[in-house]
């Protein structure tokens, strides 16, 4: 097929885009500039705030730091899969997607319980001395964090799994036949190698913290609001479509951003493990 039959071919999918979501979002979002004395006067006003300040500072802490910590603890679980047995492979692979087969609120509520005062750490705590009072653990950052890890990190463990699945164990034997250790065959060959699983992983993580809405919202509640509670604290309860419109589109503006970012790490890491 030559390029005008291809060009063809994509005009369904791009109309259905473009009528979908390009034209929805432009809707949403151009009218928030035009408000005020001057282009940007809302978005002025929203930064000047410093309570929206500070849940956009805790939004990118609790994010940054979940897509972190779902990073080290799902490269080397991925690593251990992917050189596993095909039949141990696929039991650990079960394994690891079973949470996503339970909706996103009831494990919200199990971790509701296990982090409330009367819950199974703070009563672990109380029988054996160890404090004597109750921690306040819900409705802290640290909540949240514990939530969007274990909602998230099954999807980095598996986008890893699919990439090192590629890394050929010849690169691998041959660094340690050259006197590498665990640790340098580890950084130097197997994360480079596995740059873009990483990227994706990382993208994937925190996307879905930053526009996860029950885990905040169960875990944090109002005294640690995230960008996603705080738009639907202006959409639905107060009515204030403008200002969501807004919040919707920053944390576009920050997921482009944290994409950017990640695609030129990657290319750093390419150029090292070549």
């Amino acid at each position: 097929m030559n390029k005008k039959v291809y060009m063809l071919l994509l005009v369904p999918s791009f109309l259905l885009i473009t009528i979908f979501l390009i034209f929805p979002l432009i809707t949403l979002v151009f009218p928030t500039f035009l408000q005020g004395n001057f282009v940007f006067s809302a978005y002025v006003d929203f930064f000047s705030d410093s309570f929206n300040q500070n849940i956009i500072l805790r939004t990118l802490k609790v994010s940054l730091i979940s897509t972190l910590i779902c990073m080290i603890l799902g490269i080397p679980t991925a690593f251990y899969i992917s050189r596993s047995k095909e039949k141990s492979k696929k039991i650990l692979s079960a394994i690891i997607l079973f949470p996503l087969l339970t909706n996103g609120v009831i494990r919200a509520f199990a971790w509701m319980n296990i982090l409330g005062k009367n819950g199974l750490i703070n009563s672990f705590l109380l029988k054996f001395s160890i404090i004597k009072e109750p921690i306040q653990l819900m409705y802290t950052e640290f909540a949240i964090i514990i939530g969007s890890v274990y909602l998230f990190l099954p999807l980095m463990i598996v986008t890893l799994i699919s990439v090192m699945d590629n890394i050929s164990d010849d690169y691998l034997e041959a660094a340690t036949s050259l006197g590498a250790n665990f640790f340098h065959v580890f950084f130097k060959i197997i994360i480079p190698l596995s740059a873009p699983g990483i990227v994706v992983g990382s993208v994937l993580v925190f996307t879905g913290v930053i526009s996860a809405y029950t885990t905040p919202s169960l875990l944090g509640g109002s005294k640690k609001m995230m960008l996603t509670t705080l738009l639907n604290q202006q959409a639905s309860g107060l009515s204030n479509w403008s200002k969501a419109s807004i919040i919707a589109f920053i944390m576009i503006i920050i997921s482009t951003l944290l994409m950017f970012i990640m695609n030129k790490l990657e290319a750093k890491l390419d150029k090292r493990g070549v």
